[in-house]
């Protein structure tokens, strides 16, 4: 059974000219102990499908159509006393600049006992003991002495593994990780992203990975969605989607990444930018960009279908009579 089930998810923003969709009918499911890496351009909708999830979405965003299931309890419809609790100790949050997620005039050590006493039945004591093992656990050398200090004694990727501590605090089912490694540098990047499998592998936590970053996706993730203008343009497993892209958007996307391997003169880019949210392109979002369009792509949005190993909203996959 999959822990989380996001069933066609729609998030829209009203405003004084009418609404604008953000996400438009997006359904995936994670698998306990499975890291699903999102990935994108920046406005895909990545961060608001994490915010959703987490119940986080900056009015006047709302969850407008779909549900999104939690071990099969729905919690996207929950006033947000009851979604309180549940966000730290069944869902865990690790966002991009750490400085947002912590307290500067509290020490790192009285953030990390406050989180666990809230969701979890322990003494001062044994809360302050588990702080430090945590602390240990996510790398932090001296965590003795370090539990003591404040934020901005620690360097930016020693606060980025505090935040993991506390998004791990409460032994969350889930955990949202929002471009957790962006502003690390790459050997810093190499340890968070050890550290996210291993609570996957040793704890049966399902993951889901925000980033733009292939590099990183191809290292952690067991699966891949490539979001475009607020819907799934593909997803399937990691390497199918890497190797053998079925979606010209994908394709384009491997296709302007470095490789060591070969010599290119220039990279390789996608003509055009994504459509603003008021202005998506009838039929499929990415036609005016796509080098591979032909009528009916202009005409008719195609829904995700079997495209090979992985599924992807291209006619191309419709079969022989689609396509010319």
């Amino acid at each position: 059974m999959a822990l989380l089930e996001v069933k066609n998810l729609v998030v829209e923003f009203p405003n004084r000219r009418g609404t604008l969709r953000a996400l438009d009918d997006i359904s995936f499911s994670i698998a306990p102990g499975e890291i699903l890496g999102v990935v994108g351009e920046s406005g895909a909708g990545k961060s608001l499908t994490g915010a959703a999830i987490i119940g986080l979405l900056e009015p006047p965003g709302r969850v407008a159509g779909g549900q999104i299931l939690l071990e099969g309890r729905r919690i996207d419809n929950l006033p947000a006393p009851q979604m309180r609790p549940i966000r730290g100790r069944q869902i865990g949050a690790i966002f991009q600049d750490p400085l947002t997620s912590l307290n500067p005039l509290y020490s790192i050590g009285r953030q990390l006992v406050e989180t666990i006493r809230t969701h979890l039945p322990m003494s001062a004591g044994a809360a302050r003991q588990r702080a430090i093992e945590l602390l240990r656990d996510t790398g932090i050398p001296a965590a003795e002495q370090r539990i003591d200090h404040y934020p901005h004694q620690f360097s930016g990727g020693m606060r980025q593994r505090v935040v993991i501590a506390l998004a791990l605090a409460a032994e969350p089912r889930l955990i949202v990780a929002d471009e957790p490694t962006t502003a690390l540098d790459v050997s810093i990047q190499a340890q968070i992203i050890g550290l996210l499998k291993r609570v996957c592998r040793e704890r049966g936590a399902a993951v889901m990975l925000i980033t733009h970053d292939m590099g990183v996706i191809a290292e952690t993730c067991d699966r891949v969605a490539v979001m475009y203008a607020g819907r799934i343009a593909e997803i399937g497993p990691v390497r199918e989607v890497i190797h053998r892209p079925a979606h010209p958007y994908t394709a384009g996307l491997m296709a302007s990444i470095p490789d060591m391997e070969q010599e290119r003169e220039q990279l390789e880019q996608i003509d055009g930018a994504m459509p603003r949210l008021n202005a998506v392109p009838r039929g499929c979002a990415f036609h005016p960009r796509c080098p591979r369009a032909f009528d009916r792509c202009r005409a008719e949005r195609p829904e995700l279908m079997p495209a090979g190993a992985t599924q992807a909203a291209c006619w191309l996959h419709a079969g022989e009579e689609a396509a010319p």
